[in-house]
């Protein structure tokens, strides 16, 4: 136990001080990360400010390479497993699972749920269940260098890889949704949630963590067809939800009236990392600056996401441990003193929107 809470400290230091001073953990990192880059085919000449970004569409031929068998085409390290993502931009992408990023996933991840307890009378206040609404991990068969290797979407994977995050117990286990062996249809989503609520009602959960829409979608079920709502089931102490934009504005108070009266706390993280979270009572999330490098595009220029003042805005642009100058698809927003949300998918419509937004009605807490 000693030892457990050594870990944690040292997380949550580890964010706080890239907080502190933002500008001296992202030197640093990018010095980490660019010799693991360059360490690649693909970044052997890799410099800062002068390597381009690339889209998950750029680096498909250099994952297909990876999936034959050549890592090094693109990765410092071999992969452990694949996942997809849910595909909101049309077709799922398809990405690899490396130590080191399932390592930053584990940390970054833990650190909502890590600053709530911690803020809340410590990590026992967060002992039980968490209801666990998480995407399949086996959904789909790929030759990874010659071997066959089944693979799903991250969330589950995740779930699967790390069951134990920051000491939570899933319910039901991951293994158990897998074995349903269910897809994305309406009534392979009935079917998962009637097995979940089966499952976890008799259960002591204390949480949720996971994709909002799924969070209201599980909601939705059970009041249908049982005529009840999370919250006559359990006395939840917190909501932990993610993978969406506008989470504070759209879904917070939705999921407070579906699962009670507690705190709606947001991670920014997707297939690619946990690059985000919530750590106080401010409806903004705060980046892991000790973990990934990130930058904004903004009319023609590109500036650190520090440096960004309150409500500017552009794409965002996310150095991880695999993906070099990535450019994930979200518009970020500045919120202030390294506060941020994401507002949206980077399409024409969303900025569009977002411009007209702010002439007619300016800055919008």
């Amino acid at each position: 136990m000693e030892e457990a809470l050594r870990r944690v400290a040292a997380n949550i230091e580890a964010m706080r001080t890239g907080l502190a001073d933002p500008a001296a953990a992202q030197s640093g990192l990018k010095e980490s990360l660019q010799e693991d880059y360059r360490a690649t085919e693909y970044g052997a000449d890799f410099e800062w400010g002068r390597a381009p970004a690339a889209s998950y569409h750029d680096l498909e031929p250099w994952l297909v390479r990876v999936r034959q068998g050549d890592h090094e085409a693109l990765l410092s390290e071999a992969p452990i497993t694949w996942v997809m993502t849910r595909g909101t931009t049309g077709t799922s992408k398809v990405v690899p699972v490396t130590p080191r990023h399932m390592d930053h996933l584990v940390r970054g991840g833990s650190r909502a749920v890590l600053s709530f307890a911690m803020a809340h009378g410590g990590l026992g206040t967060l002992a039980g269940g968490v209801l666990n609404l998480q995407f399949p991990s086996n959904m789909r068969v790929m030759d990874d260098g010659g071997r066959e290797m089944v693979y799903g979407f991250s969330s589950g994977t995740y779930a699967k890889l790390n069951p134990m995050m920051a000491g939570l117990r899933l319910v039901p286990r991951q293994e158990e949704i897998d074995a349903l062996e269910t897809g994305l249809s309406e009534e392979d989503w009935e079917r998962r949630y009637e097995y979940i609520y089966q499952r976890a009602k008799d259960e002591e959960i204390v949480t949720v963590m996971g994709v909002a829409p799924v969070q209201t979608g599980f909601a939705r079920y059970v009041k249908r067809r049982h005529g009840v709502l999370p919250r006559d089931l359990w006395r939840l102490k917190v909501v932990y939800t993610t993978s969406v934009a506008k989470i504070q504005s759209r879904y917070a108070q939705v999921l407070r009236n579906m699962y009670g009266s507690v705190p709606v706390v947001e991670m920014y993280t997707a297939t690619e990392g946990a690059f985000g979270q919530q750590i106080d009572e401010l409806p903004y999330w705060v980046p892991n600056y000790d973990l990934y490098v990130f930058e904004v595009a903004m009319r023609g220029d590109v500036k650190p996401l520090h440096e960004l003042r309150r409500g500017e805005w552009g794409r965002l642009i996310v150095s991880t441990p695999m993906f070099p100058r990535y450019l994930i698809g979200d518009l970020v927003e500045a919120a202030g003193k390294n506060y941020f949300r994401v507002f949206g998918r980077d399409r024409p419509q969303t900025v569009l929107e977002h411009v007209v937004f702010r002439a007619l009605f300016g800055w919008v807490l």
